[in-house]
């Protein structure tokens, strides 16, 4: 079983954190993050360290001490180093702009997708296959990262889409290629 809730987080220099009694919110470089607390969950800074308290061995508190942690800990990540999901466009014709804050998709699609960045995340444009979301809200990052690559995910036969940097897409066989098999 894990016991990622009894870890303590050592607080980094130049990160703030205000506990109260529903809600942490943790301020650094790179921005303030708020995030609602279970109140059966006891957050407590010590020494440079925040210390997290579960009333009971049930199950119920046993996940939730773990959940707080983790989501704790990414905050401070996020306000001290942030985050970001790199994805590529794949395909013949497939491209990226960038226009401002907002990106638009050339998929093969009859129009191009214009995909606006909700506040606190930022696009970055490489070349014209290549889109990196940024932000120090890990949860946000993700879902941003998540309803592009929804856009035009890669097609299992081609390959061709939105995939993420790494993603693995295993291309299935036509069908003329499975009946000689």
């Amino acid at each position: 079983m894990s016991r990622v809730g009894e870890m303590p987080i050592k607080i980094p220099d130049g990160v703030q954190i205000q506990i109260g009694s529903q809600d942490a919110t943790v301020k650094g470089p790179k921005g303030t993050l708020t995030c609602l607390v279970n109140p059966q969950i006891k957050l407590k800074d010590i020494d440079g360290e925040l210390i997290f308290e579960r009333p009971s061995d049930s199950k119920i508190h046993k996940s939730l001490h773990g959940t707080t942690r983790s989501m704790l800990n990414n905050m401070i990540s996020g306000v001290v180093q942030g985050f970001s999901k790199h994805l590529e466009i794949v395909g013949v014709g497939y491209r990226v702009e960038q226009t401002g804050k907002d990106v638009t998709l050339h998929v093969m699609f009859s129009h191009p997708v214009k995909f606006s960045a909700p506040s606190g995340i930022e696009f970055k444009v490489e070349g014209n296959n290549s889109i990196t979301v940024i932000g120090i809200d890990k949860q946000l990052v993700g879902h941003t990262a998540a309803q592009i690559r929804k856009v035009r995910p890669p097609n299992a036969y081609t390959g061709k889409g939105i995939r993420y940097r790494g993603e693995q897409v295993k291309v299935k066989p036509g069908k003329s290629a499975r009946s000689t098999v």
